[in-house]
């Protein structure tokens, strides 16, 4: 009886939650529809733009989603899209394309691409009674042409030592796979040590071959050390290069102070297995860790006498090759940007007029990449008479 029981309530949930659904979804209709107005250049730019946003209005809350100049609401989508959640576009695409590899990956940091194999590095840990992590690297490689699967465990070295551990990029190199992490290590009394490891592994024997520190800092509080990434344009793509932001700091009371006189950008080589110091050259250091990186070049977005301005940074010379200014004016609130197709993406938004509580519409440019030139600009507009009462926020801004 207990068990028909429990079946029923089990069911009446079910039933409950996709009759909720659909509630919301009936609503749907009532929202406002965005699309962007085209001011200038070709409205067929707007197709590979992806935006993720939230609409606003008094305490009601809708999260969205702009593709193709079309706007769809979370409640518009299938019950088990949104129980899944939205993937990043590359995964979705991978997906479709591997659906039995993909299973359970969920990770583009975690994964590489050419075109004959798809490879997969992550690490499952548990932290034991002991306060000691017991970890394991989760491989998988994939042969495209045959369709071949490899996947196998295998012990994470040193495991002992390792507080937390993150892969941030995976490479093929030589037949080899080449996993960089970034790691929070046990340290003795007060001191904190964080590093940067590379492990190389033999998928045809499952086996860790190397395990390389390619940096170690070990600090006090308040000093603190952090570790950040630029953008990756193409992540889960070939690439010879990867760069680490190296931040060393002072914790005070009133925030952050950095030193920014032992902070720096570190570029290596995977071919050549060479760790370097990049110089700054006419770069912030603030610009370069918050720049797109491809693999030959980092792309840095400065803002100047009102302008937003590209510059290239050639990795190879340590060289600034290009220096472009856009047609925008400067969004003094928030901007999102990306990098792609040899183009420029900046969007501009999250601006509120807080005098008449009313939101400005969201701006889009999309200019070439080289030389600025302006193919695309439009802002959004709305289909509601009363328009002043929404806002839109945005999350993200994703190019196919």
């Amino acid at each position: 009886m207990k068990r028909y029981l429990c079946s029923i309530i089990i069911g009446m949930v079910v039933i409950l939650s996709i009759g909720t659904y659909y509630v919301k979804f009936s609503s749907a209709s009532s929202l406002p529809k965005y699309t962007f107005k085209t001011l200038e250049g070709s409205d067929k730019e707007l197709d590979p733009v992806i935006i993720n946003a939230t609409l606003e209005n008094g305490s009601f809350y809708e999260p969205l989603t702009f593709e193709s100049n079309t706007t769809t609401y979370a409640s518009e989508r299938s019950y088990l899209e949104n129980l899944n959640g939205r993937q990043d576009h590359q995964i979705e695409r991978l997906i479709k394309e591997h659906r039995s590899f993909m299973r359970g990956k969920d990770s583009i940091s975690s994964l590489y691409e050419d075109d004959d194999f798809l490879a997969y590095a992550w690490v499952n840990s548990d932290i034991t009674n002991n306060g000691k992590m017991e970890a394991k690297f989760d491989i998988g490689l994939l042969e495209k042409k045959g369709e071949e699967e490899t996947s196998f465990q295998i012990e994470l070295p040193n495991q002992g030592r390792i507080m937390n551990i993150d892969v941030r990029d995976v490479q093929l190199v030589h037949s080899k796979l080449q996993v960089l992490t970034m790691n929070d290590v046990n340290s003795n009394n007060e001191k904190q040590t964080k590093e940067v490891h590379l492990y190389t592994i033999d998928v045809a024997n499952k086996k860790v071959l190397s395990d390389k520190t390619l940096v170690s800092e070990t600090f006090t509080y308040p000093d603190q050390v952090d570790f950040e990434m630029p953008t990756d344009v193409a992540p889960s793509q070939p690439n010879n290069m990867v760069l680490i932001s190296l931040i060393k700091g002072v914790n005070h009371e009133d925030g952050f102070e950095e030193k920014l006189k032992e902070s720096k950008l570190l570029s290596y080589n995977y071919e050549t297995e060479k760790l370097e110091t990049v110089k700054k050259g006419s770069l912030s250091l603030d610009m370069e860790r918050s720049g797109y990186v491809d693999r030959k070049n980092l792309y840095a977005v400065e803002t100047k006498s009102g302008k937003y301005r590209i510059k290239t940074f050639d990795l190879s010379s340590q060289a600034l090759t290009n220096d472009t200014e856009l047609d925008l004016a400067v969004n003094k609130k928030e901007h999102f940007a990306a990098i792609k197709n040899g183009r420029v993406y900046l969007l501009l938004g999250n601006e509120v007029d807080q005098g008449s509580l009313t939101y400005k519409p969201v701006q889009l440019l999309i200019a070439d990449l080289k030389t600025g030139k302006t193919l695309y600009k439009g802002e959004t507009v709305i289909n509601k008479k009363n328009s002043k009462s929404f806002g839109l926020f945005i999350n993200d801004l994703e190019v196919k």
